[in-house]
């Protein structure tokens, strides 16, 4: 069986016909071109992902080549081929979380400084959203005017549905930002032809507030903004469960990633134990 432009074209549209976002879309897209290019005319056989599997590991995070593994896992059920299934890798999780990864709180209010100083305000108020509701870079389009007016957002996606609260200082600002732009109803973080705005050019946009506000570039992407809110909504109730239910985690264990202590807090745990003496 070889992986060609048609099979992987007719695998995205059976992705889109069993509802799946456009960014699984496009993940897996691009994880099975990454493997054509390996396999160039080759077949795929069960050696040979296995070999691929031991090259990406020299230059990917494990959770990375997880998630490559499993849009071609994906693809070999589609193409009938469940049994050339390439087992994911076991990662043991972490007790405490990579600083070099995660964006502090102080490094989030410098981000939106520059934001809010810059002529255009989009980026600032979607900045604010993300990390105000913990809502998921995909879920923006489901604020709304009115869910402004009423106070919270109704998230329908994957076949779930569920209800997000806009704090009463959010609501505020979001207000004023519409009435600025002339926007009365329908999605409010949109272009100016009118569609809701890209996930790839918010992207690109915070990017480019790296430098003028000292943060790793690293660091900033969309979700990096919703693990902020996580962390600070759990220091200030410790209910994991409610948590999960906010961020509309179906397994509590996923939540438990997102509140994960920083490692000089992990580190001061163990000093205080006292049992290197």
């Amino acid at each position: 069986m070889k992986l060609t432009e048609d099979s992987i074209k007719e695998f995205e549209n059976k992705l889109y016909l069993n509802e799946k976002s456009k960014a699984t879309v496009m993940k897996y897209s691009a994880a099975l071109h990454k493997l054509k290019n390996y396999l160039k005319e080759n077949e795929i056989t069960k050696q040979r992902l296995l070999e691929y599997r031991d090259i990406l590991l020299q230059k990917n995070r494990v959770q990375t080549v997880n998630g490559i593994l499993s849009a071609i896992n994906a693809y070999l059920d589609f193409a009938g081929q469940p049994g050339m299934h390439i087992k994911l890798l076991k990662v043991q999780r972490q007790a405490f979380m990579d600083e070099t990864r995660e964006l502090r709180e102080d490094e989030y209010r410098r981000l939106l400084n520059v934001a809010q100083a810059r002529p255009d305000k989009r980026l600032y108020h979607i900045m604010l959203t993300l990390c105000g509701t913990g809502i998921r870079i995909s879920e923006l389009p489901f604020v709304t005017a009115e869910a402004i007016d009423k106070g919270r957002a109704e998230i329908r996606l994957k076949g779930k549905t569920r209800t997000v609260l806009l704090p009463r200082e959010l609501r505020s600002r979001l207000k004023k930002y519409c009435i600025r732009q002339g926007i009365s109803s329908g999605c409010i973080f949109r272009t100016r032809s009118g569609k809701p705005v890209d996930r790839s050019n918010i992207c690109h946009e915070m990017k480019r507030l790296s430098a003028a506000a000292g943060v790793d570039e690293k660091k900033i992407f969309p979700h990096n903004f919703r693990h902020l809110f996580a962390r600070i909504f759990f220091s200030v109730e410790k209910n994991l469960a409610h948590l999960a239910d906010v961020l509309g985690h179906s397994s509590i264990e996923t939540t438990r990633i997102y509140v994960a202590v920083s490692a000089a807090a992990h580190e001061k745990t163990l000093s205080r134990m006292h049992l290197v003496i």
